[in-house]
């Protein structure tokens, strides 16, 4: 299985995501390949944001070596599922879509744990800490539900 984690400048949100999702299958002992882009080029080559750092290491995950990239069509190719943080970045992932299937690799992440509901994975990055650590809870909540409808799609 490969997933995709996708935010507007993949500083935040879905390098975040990336981390989170990695630790849960590895702690599941899944063979998932996770990576992360940005709908916008303003960061590419970046690390991700310090506050997305410091909330993941408080929960033992390391991102500080990721980098900003933007999402490409061909994400479409290597990708089998690709969640977005938010209605703007699933419009904009739609949009490079080829044709049906490859729109329908998209949703929305918190549509794991709130299904159809089209929640937002909230931008952090002009808030505070509290902000991020929100964030990071959500994301958690929602990489345990993938991790699990993985379990069940591989029994």
């Amino acid at each position: 299985m490969r997933i995709l984690m996708v935010c507007l400048g993949n500083i935040c949100r879905s390098p975040l995501a990336e981390g989170i999702m990695r630790a849960r299958a590895e702690e599941a002992g899944l063979d998932v390949r996770v990576d992360s882009a940005g709908t916008a080029a303003y960061h590419v080559g970046e690390p991700p944001d310090l506050r997305s750092q410091e909330i993941a290491s408080k929960h033992g995950i390391d991102i500080s070596k990721q980098r900003a990239r933007q999402f490409e069509v061909s994400d479409f190719d290597i990708f089998d599922k690709i969640y977005v943080m938010d209605s703007n970045n699933y419009q904009d992932v739609v949009a490079l879509a080829a044709d049906q299937e490859e729109a329908g690799k998209v949703d929305l992440i918190l549509n794991e744990v709130y299904p159809e509901e089209n929640r937002p994975v909230p931008d952090p990055y002009y808030g505070g800490r509290d902000g991020f650590k929100n964030v990071y809870d959500m994301l958690n909540a929602s990489c345990y539900k993938i991790v699990e409808n993985i379990r069940s799609q591989q029994s």
